[in-house]
Formats: C-alpha cells, sequence, structure tokens
C-alpha cells in the first residue's frame, strides 16, 4: 500500500531518513517525540516538501507518477493545516463535491449530526475536538484506500479522541482493503489502534514491531546493583541509571520471568518503551 525507503530530507538543524512500510489492510503507527521527524516524513511522502534522496511508492506507483485519479484514494489529515475558520460545513460541502469524484455527501452528513457539528457555524467557532471530527470526517467521506493522519487526536480531551478513534476503527471494518498510517504521541491512541509501530527519533527509524508483540513481550526490569551484575544481559536492549540501581528494557520478558524469579518485571509499554529507547543506554 506505502512503501517508503530511507527518505532523506535535510535541514540545517535537523536531518530525516526513514525507511517505513504499510501493508494493505492494517493500521500502521508511528510514535516519537515533537519534532522526531513524524510530520516531516508525513509531508515528504505526500510530496509536499522536495526530498534528498531514497524512493516513495504508494499503491506500487512511485510517488512522481501519481495522477489526480491517484490522489483521490487518499485521505489526508495534517496536524498543521485545515479548513478556513471563516467558512461553515455548508461552504466546505461543495468544495469537497468538486474535489473528489466519490465524495459521499449523504455519508457524511449522516456523520455531522452524529458528531453534533453544526453546518450554519463559522469553523473558527468550533471547539479543538469538533475541528478535529470535521477534518478526520472530511478525510473518509471520499472512500479513501489510504489514510494519512498526522497527530489527529492532538489536544483533544478524553471524549473526543475515543469518537475520533472510533470513527476510524469503522473505516478500517468497512473495507479490508484500506489502510491508514497514523502518528501521535498519545500512546494509548497507537496501543488500540495499530497492528504495528515505528519509533522515531531524530529522523531515523529506531524501532519497528507488532503492537502485540510489543505489549505482550516487552518488559521494564527492576534490579538493584547485585543482581544488575548477575543479569544475563544478552537479551536486554538497553539500561539506564535509577536511584535503587537499573531499569532496563527487554524484549524477552519470559526469560527474565522464568530465569530471575526474584527481580521486578514490570509490563512492557508504549511510554515505557519511548522512554527507554530515546533516554536508556544500548547494550
Amino acid at each position: 500500500m506505502l512503501k517508503i525507503e530511507h527518505v532523506r530530507k535535510n535541514y540545517d538543524t535537523f536531518s530525516l531518513d526513514c525507511s517505513l512500510e504499510v501493508p494493505q489492510g492494517c493500521v500502521t503507527g508511528l510514535i516519537g517525540q515533537n519534532g522526531a521527524g513524524k510530520t516531516t516524513t508525513f509531508k515528504a511522502l505526500l510530496g509536499l516538501i522536495s526530498i534528498d534522496g531514497g524512493s516513495i511508492q504508494i499503491f506500487d506507483k512511485n510517488l512522481q507518477e501519481f495522477q489526480v485519479q491517484d490522489k483521490q484514494k487518499l485521505g489526508v489529515v495534517l496536524s498543521d493545516s485545515g479548513f478556513s475558520g471563516y467558512l461553515t460545513v455548508d461552504d466546505i460541502i461543495p468544495v469537497l463535491t468538486h474535489l473528489y469524484d466519490s465524495f459521499d455527501q449523504s455519508f457524511f452528513l449522516q456523520h455531522l449530526q452524529k458528531f453534533g457539528l453544526p453546518r450554519g457555524k463559522k469553523i473558527r467557532e468550533f471547539s479543538t475536538g469538533m475541528k478535529a471530527k470535521l477534518k478526520v470526517l472530511a478525510a473518509i467521506s471520499h472512500n479513501p484506500r489510504l489514510l494519512i493522519l498526522d497527530e489527529p487526536t492532538a489536544g483533544l480531551d478524553v471524549v473526543a479522541r475515543d469518537e475520533l478513534l472510533d470513527m476510524l476503527r469503522t473505516f478500517m471494518e468497512q473495507d479490508e482493503q484500506r489502510s491508514i498510517l497514523i502518528s501521535s504521541h498519545i500512546s494509548s491512541d497507537l496501543e488500540t489502534m495499530c497492528d504495528d509501530l515505528y519509533m522515531i527519533h531524530e529522523g531515523r527509524i529506531i524501532l519497528h514491531e507488532d503492537t502485540d508483540v510489543l505489549l505482550s513481550d516487552y518488559a521494564l526490569l527492576k534490579v538493584n546493583e547485585e543482581q544488575y551484575r548477575r543479569l544475563d544481559t544478552q537479551y536486554l536492549l538497553c539500561s539506564r541509571k535509577e536511584s535503587y540501581g537499573y531499569s532496563c528494557l527487554t524484549n524477552q520478558k519470559q526469560f527474565y520471568l522464568e530465569n530471575y524469579p526474584e527481580i521486578a518485571v514490570e509490563k512492557g509499554s508504549i511510554d515505557n518503551v519511548v522512554t527507554m529507547m530515546i533516554r536508556g543506554e544500548k547494550l
């Protein structure tokens, strides 16, 4: 569905070198701190910025070969873009109708009502959650095959995030050939949505893992100095010095549960993995 290989973009204070793949029928997450390179990656794969090297393929076509009909198969939400605040929803309906041959106006209107989005109110008067839901609704209302979502839940409260994520789950359930690439720094969103996760840091992918594997096999070991010296380190990814001793990240939780019953083993989470991969010392 989407494949980018060593896409490079160089700025004065930042450089990107990113490779990732989104298979058909999957939700792939891109996670990282603000400034890690998520938005730069999205803009590169959409052709919004020039790249300094690498290749981008969407629907088995190079990005340079993309035609208007290919772009109609994409649904896009970028964190730093949206509709003009001076427009109403009624104003943007004819715009979407002319932009997308397959725009489903009845679907759009039905979900406007479902999400409580007023048609005659100027978008600048919408809450943050209402604006986010409108952007995602517009992106899915023309039956795209691939959704590209950059931080779609940023700034939303818990209820608004849940409603938006439900919208995306329904979108995927309706057609097994659809795919989503979604970025977020809110780990709980990705834990429940994504089939696999890429972690980006300082413009580089530092981890790629199936979400189920990350949540089941990864763990934090909490050990004192003596336990750390006796620890078999072959299955440790990184460690971090703490006041009590060390925190160690492993992707082989069961090995340490069986062979070191005396040490504390905490279930892995995306937050734990992110923190350790960025702040821990590689082994």
